[in-house]
This record gives C-alpha cells, sequence and structure tokens, in this order.
C-alpha cells in the first residue's frame, strides 16, 4: 500500500508515469493501474484484492495442528531443529496429503512460521559428529 500511496503522491506532484515507475522500480502497468483505480475508486481502489489461486489442502484445524507441532519441540524431541523436509512427512503422515517443498514453505510462511531449514555441514567437519 505505501508503494501505491508514493506513486499517486508523485502522479499529483505532475510526475509521468515512466518516471514514477523508473524511481519506485516497478512497471508502469503497475503505476498505471493504480493511478486508475485510485481515480475510479478513491483510496479504497489501492487495496490489496484478494487473489485467485488453488485452496489449500488443510482446513484451519489442520493448519492450527501443523502450527502447535512446529512451535512445540516437544513434538519433535528427537530433534532439536525441524526441515522443511520434516514438516512435509509430518504433513503426509498426519494429514494424508502430498505437498512439494517449496508449497511447505508457503505454507509455513502464512502460518507466519519463519523459515526452517536444514543446518549446514562444513565440507571439512567430522561426518560422525
Amino acid at each position: 500500500m505505501r508503494t501505491r500511496l508514493l506513486a499517486l503522491a508523485h502522479f499529483f506532484e505532475g510526475k509521468s508515469r515512466y518516471q514514477i515507475s523508473d524511481y519506485l522500480k516497478v512497471s508502469r502497468t503497475s503505476v498505471n493501474k493504480w493511478v486508475q483505480a485510485y481515480l475510479n475508486h478513491g483510496l479504497e481502489g489501492l487495496e490489496e484484492q484478494p487473489r485467485s489461486g488453488r485452496p489449500c489442502k488443510l482446513d484451519e484445524a489442520q493448519l492450527n495442528q501443523l502450527k502447535v507441532f512446529v512451535h512445540d519441540p516437544m513434538n519433535h524431541p528427537e530433534r532439536s531443529r525441524l526441515t522443511l523436509e520434516d514438516v512435509q512427512q509430518y504433513i503426509a503422515l498426519q494429514f494424508n496429503t502430498e505437498y512439494e517443498l517449496s508449497a511447505v514453505h508457503r505454507l509455513l510462511k502464512r502460518l507466519n512460521v519463519s523459515f526452517i531449514s536444514r543446518r549446514s555441514i562444513h565440507s571439512k567437519g567430522d561426518k560422525a559428529a
């Protein structure tokens, strides 16, 4: 929303849409859409609209269960740190639903869970440790 308001401020200062897009590092098409939306609908036209797309495979209860699993270390005492693969496996076993790793990452982001990654292994490190 902030970028859209900045675009409008520049527009009302008399800058061209090319100049605005260059300054804000966005496409001219986006600037055109924002200006047109404002002219047609006011500030409400600048608000983010719901996007279409595939609905989530998990319902709200399942999403809450997943969030509890990820946040509570007692749910996975054998590991100090979860990976995307761990979460992917949990979803498959608990909910009988397959997710690609990239989709697991987006799902965790949607749940406001920070990125979970595999701990890096130094090439000269002790493999047994």
